[in-house]
């Protein structure tokens, strides 16, 4: 069906192309009958503006700036990220816009806070954000806020702050599938554990959501009755692994079941797999290549994806239709949460 144009419209009402556009952009004089007139055929004929259109004809520049976390052989899962970042700017082409990238180390706080401060020095006209640190996020997002800088949050989310939007999965809910998962897969007697990798578990609010929303899921009508152990290992190294796992398989035997709440499940599968002999389950998050290659060799048992180019995609699509033509984006939009076995894992890494 031909989408319905200005002119569409001005030739149904009789009267002139120019008055059709002051009616529908409400500049200049328009007799009130020929007002109401103009916007019942629109209705009719479903008009809708062409936005894109919109926003080349006023020319403006755009200045935005990613702050995310930095990729590296430790965290690779931020290395979709600009991925999404560029597939939006290619498609923005055409238009007077600019992003500038930055990265922060998300094992400290303190650079954290040194490139927010870079962020400003650049008067941004707005910015997607990873908020991994909790109370850092919110002091930069007041900040943010009292400049009237708009922020879009990708990844995870902070409803004390007045943020622009959130693209990305519902946090407590992905928790809560990984708990019917771990459900599924446990036996009813058997004990399952919930390792958070972080330094400082408290500032890492999206891990203690995710594990908020497992243990919900046990309070349900859950079959496994085994006890749910929680466990933090602040560090990944292998020695720092080694005696955190050793110390609680000793304490607990039964365990069989694993859900790690972030992306470092390799690391405590390839540990388990070369040094125990009895089977463990494991749960964990994003398709690392590490984790997508134990995820085939049958190591790990699911992976849950979070889609990261989406929302990096997403995020900046939205600033820049909220800059350049106001149009106010939904606030949350959720991402499916994509379970990952060794079955259907080429179609989310090859497509």
């Amino acid at each position: 069906m031909k989408k319905a144009t200005i002119k569409d419209i001005a030739v149904r009402a009789g009267v002139s192309i120019g008055t059709v556009d002051r009616v529908l952009h409400e500049r200049g004089e328009v007799a009130e009958e020929t007002r109401k007139k103009v916007l019942r055929i629109a209705s009719e004929l479903n008009y809708t503006p062409n936005l894109m259109a919109q926003a080349l004809k006023t020319r403006k520049r755009y200045d935005l700036v990613s702050l995310l976390p930095v990729s590296s052989v430790e965290n690779s899962f931020w290395s979709k990220h600009p991925e999404g970042m560029t597939k939006a700017m290619v498609e923005l082409d055409q238009f007077p816009v600019t992003l500038k990238q930055i990265t922060f180390d998300m094992n400290l706080e303190e650079d954290f806070q040194q490139k927010t401060r870079q962020v400003l020095e650049l008067y941004p006209d707005g910015i997607l954000l990873a908020p991994v640190f909790k109370s850092e996020s919110i002091a930069f997002c007041k900040i943010l806020q009292e400049k009237g800088i708009p922020f879009v949050f990708v990844d995870n989310y902070l409803p004390e702050t007045n943020f622009l939007a959130y693209i990305g999965e519902e946090i407590y809910t992905s928790g809560r599938v990984a708990g019917q998962l771990s459900d599924i897969i446990t036996p009813v007697g058997k004990d399952i554990l919930i390792i958070n990798i972080a330094r400082n578990i408290r500032n890492m609010h999206h891990l203690s959501n995710r594990t908020m929303g497992f243990m919900s899921y046990f309070r349900g009508p859950a079959r496994n009755k085994g006890k749910k152990i929680r466990l933090n290992i602040p560090g990944t190294e292998p020695s720092l692994i080694k005696i955190s796992i050793d110390r609680v398989f000793r304490k607990y035997p039964d365990i069989l079941t694993i859900f790690i709440t972030g992306s470092k499940s390799f690391k405590i599968a390839s540990y388990l797999h070369t040094t125990k002999n009895h089977p463990v389950n494991i749960i964990g998050y994003d398709l690392l290549d590490d984790n997508v290659r134990l995820l085939k060799d049958g190591k790990i048992i699911f992976i849950l994806g979070q889609r990261p180019e989406e929302q990096t995609y997403r995020a900046v699509k939205k600033l820049f239709e909220y800059l350049s033509l106001g149009k106010k984006p939904e606030k949350m939009e959720y991402l499916p949460v994509d379970i990952v076995t060794s079955e259907n894992v080429d179609f989310f890494v090859n497509k």
